[in-house]
């Protein structure tokens, strides 16, 4: 027996039009306009008569039912849109956005105006004000539940937060403007309002509602102020703020709460510090100041983030796992190291700097989250390149002079070498830096010498910086491997910029020993002898880059490197200039004659090797 005869699919077919019928006066009656009406059924085929089957035979084969043509979404009358919209254009994110936040304040401060109108000519009096205030509150907020019923979720979130100003208004004008009510009782009331809000954002997921309760939870503290020092209450109600909302964004994608919390918190506590803190209240800040910045450190780590598109995370939980966590490491360590006093600065703020980086490096061991958990290369590089810069500063706080050099200096090459054991483009980045800074140090902040040439505090330095980046040639000649992706100093290019700096050095450090030694330690004030020791210094100068540029000279031949066979070429260009322009002026006859004959013996030499072409450099081309 067939299923379905023609008499039953036809009634099927009228009674399917007609539930649309009523469907579409329903939505009329609401308001509700459909954009575009659907297209008319197709009319059913004549079947014909069932002939039975015999029993041998396949089962009839039903023909598939013509595809139905999309009906086009629906279109509200205020600015709620469903949430599987596609994304509105300008004009609708101005009408619908735009304006109904306008309206909003627009809306507050004509109610205040007129409440002010209305009290300057006493029409109501303070009970009457604050019961007027709390009664258009409340119905403001159940209002909204109507048009959240009807589908206008965006006005009704627009009503609520209009509900929830006038009642924050009403309780602060209660306990400040009239006395009608404690602080406490006031706080404790606005608190209330606060977790109503907090609860309505749960119950509905609405992010916007959260950033409501969130703001009006921010401002709570201000209308209650009586101007005194209340840190304590001040600090615990801000935690217990800051904890609701690591909760909420643990559970619910909503980024922007966490900095609209970071932000508030950061303002209240600087406000607090520059009216009230002294030294006396140093304990028991640093406990909140560490409970704050624990909270916005683990905050990104728990952020419940999602991968909306394939480039990555959304702009909000990129900048939640960016900017956050360097705010945070920035701001939380000033807080604390400014409650340290001058003498106690001195050893506690490097140990601190210390502690920071230590607890970063813990962090890398937390397990992400989310879509943390399958790109969590920009968190937790950052959590590397914070705890480098505190041990990078803890150097400075902690030393001085040549040690601040060598701290530098030795923490670049250890952060190179583990850029290499571990392929981090960021530590290589890093321990550039860190060699940049000892390089400006060891330029700039030095200890002068002692009477004794060579065997002292700054050629010691100098030497130390020299085997540094002589290690770090010798590790970027070793890396020339190919890294995919390349990192953002190539090691060849690397290499080659630390025997540079080899070199430079130690021109620089036996060139400082010669001018201490005959300006410094030969010389005792006498003027007429100035002019013997000024012939002997400029000799000595020649000399040594003559001895120095035949060394690199005979290094490159050795080492069949161009490379270096080029410095010794510069420094010999070099020292024939001094010897033409300076050495024939300035040095005696005697120490003239053997400048000019050491240059010309030297450069004898290198041309000859150059003639013989050892290395077949003819060959070769430029």
């Amino acid at each position: 027996m067939i299923p379905n005869s023609p008499g039953s699919l036809e009634e099927q077919v009228v009674e399917l039009r007609a539930r649309v019928r009523r469907l579409e006066e329903a939505l009329r009656s609401r308001g509700i306009v459909l954009e575009s009406e659907p297209s008319p059924l197709p009319k059913a085929a004549p079947v014909s008569p069932a002939v039975p089957p015999p029993s041998s035979a396949a089962p009839p084969q039903v023909p598939p039912a013509p595809p139905a043509r999309p009906v086009a979404p629906p279109s509200f009358g205020f600015a709620g849109q469903p949430p599987h919209l596609p994304e509105r254009s300008l004009e609708s994110r101005i009408g619908s956005q735009w304006l109904n936040r306008i309206g909003i304040l627009a809306v507050l401060i004509g109610a205040a105006w007129f409440l002010k109108f209305a009290f300057d000519n006493h029409w109501i009096g303070p009970h009457g004000r604050v019961l007027v205030g709390l009664l258009a509150g409340v119905g403001l907020i159940v209002w909204s539940e109507r048009f959240q019923r009807r589908g206008f979720v965006a006005f009704s979130y627009s009503l609520k937060a209009i509900g929830s100003g006038v009642l924050y208004l009403s309780l602060w004008a209660a306990f400040s403007l009239y006395a009608l009510l404690p602080a406490g009782v006031a706080f404790v009331a606005m608190i209330l309002v606060t977790a109503f809000n907090g609860y309505m954002s749960w119950i509905r997921d609405s992010e916007l509602l959260a950033l409501y309760a969130i703001a009006g939870g921010l401002v709570t503290p201000l209308l209650v102020s009586t101007g005194e020092n209340h840190e304590i209450a001040l600090f615990s109600y801000l935690l217990i703020l800051d904890l609701a909302v690591l909760i909420l964004v643990a559970l619910r994608p909503w980024s922007r709460l966490l900095f609209g919390a970071f932000l508030g918190t950061a303002f209240f506590v600087f406000g607090w510090w520059i009216s009230f803190y002294t030294q006396a209240q140093a304990g028991r800040t640093a406990f909140f100041l560490v409970c704050f910045f624990l909270i916005f450190a683990f905050a990104p780590r728990l952020v419940r983030a999602e991968i909306a598109e394939p480039t990555g995370l959304s702009a909000w939980d990129s900048l939640a796992v960016v900017i956050l966590p360097i705010a945070n490491a920035a701001l939380g360590f000033l807080a604390l190291y400014g409650l340290f006093t001058p003498s106690a600065a001195d050893w506690a703020g490097p140990w601190l700097a210390v502690a920071f980086a230590a607890f970063y490096l813990l962090l890398l061991r937390l397990p992400a989250r989310g879509a943390l958990r399958t790109s969590p290369a920009p968190l937790s590089a950052l959590h590397l390149a914070t705890a480098v810069v505190f041990l990078t500063i803890a150097i400075p706080l902690k030393t001085h002079g040549r040690w601040l050099t060598i701290g530098w200096l030795a923490e670049g090459a250890a952060l190179l070498w583990l850029a290499n054991r571990l392929r981090r483009h960021l530590l290589q980045i890093l321990a550039l830096l860190c060699l940049a800074l000892g390089l400006v140090a060891i330029l700039t902040v030095n200890p002068p010498a002692s009477v004794t040439p060579f065997f002292n505090q700054r050629f010691a330095t100098y030497a130390v910086a020299i085997a540094i980046f002589a290690f770090v040639a010798w590790l970027s000649l070793k890396s020339g491997g190919t890294y995919r992706p390349a990192p953002p100093v190539s090691w060849p290019a690397l290499a080659a910029a630390a025997v540079l700096i080899v070199n430079g050095l130690i021109l620089l450090a036996i060139s400082a020993e010669i001018h201490s030694y005959w300006w410094s330690l030969r010389w005792r004030g006498d003027m007429s002898a100035f002019y013997d020791y000024r012939i002997h210094a400029q000799f000595t100068y020649s000399a040594f880059f003559m001895l120095f540029g035949a060394a690199l000279m005979v290094v490159g031949f050795w080492r069949r490197s161009a490379f270096l066979r080029w410095q010794a070429l510069v420094l010999l260009a070099v020292t024939i200039g001094k010897v033409f322009l300076v050495d024939m002026s300035a040095l005696s006859q005697g120490l003239r004659i053997l400048s000019f004959l050491g240059l010309g013996i030297l450069l004898l030499a290198v041309s000859f090797a150059y003639q013989r072409d050892w290395l077949n450099l003819r060959g070769q081309g430029e």
